[in-house]
């Protein structure tokens, strides 16, 4: 993957006067990033490669997951986005078939 992002201010964010934050049990604060505050990855199920557990009632329970919050994982979290399209094209397309 192109690491550009390392150079652009775009691919860090932080908001120290959040209630919850950090959100996570961290040891650097300082890079505490706050970008994927709801990780988009969430909807990627078992394929999103973070730390998770599903819960007896099925539910995805993130909250042992620090990897979106980690400056560093600005790239491993772009880089499933191709994942995410591919989940939003074929519910597209199965929409478009329903109306034909």
């Amino acid at each position: 993957m192109n690491e550009e992002w390392r150079e652009k201010k775009h691919s860090f964010f932080q908001h120290r006067e959040c209630e919850s934050f950090p959100c996570h049990k961290t040891e650097d604060e300082d890079n505490f990033n706050c970008l994927f505050c709801y990780c988009p990855l969430y909807t990627l199920g078992e394929n999103c490669g973070g730390n998770f557990e599903y819960t007896k009632s099925g539910i995805k329970n993130c909250a042992s997951c620090s990897i979106p919050h980690i400056r560093e994982n600005f790239g491993r979290i772009i880089e499933k986005y191709p994942l995410l399209k591919k989940l939003a094209e074929r519910k597209v397309k199965d929409e478009n078939e329903e109306n034909n």
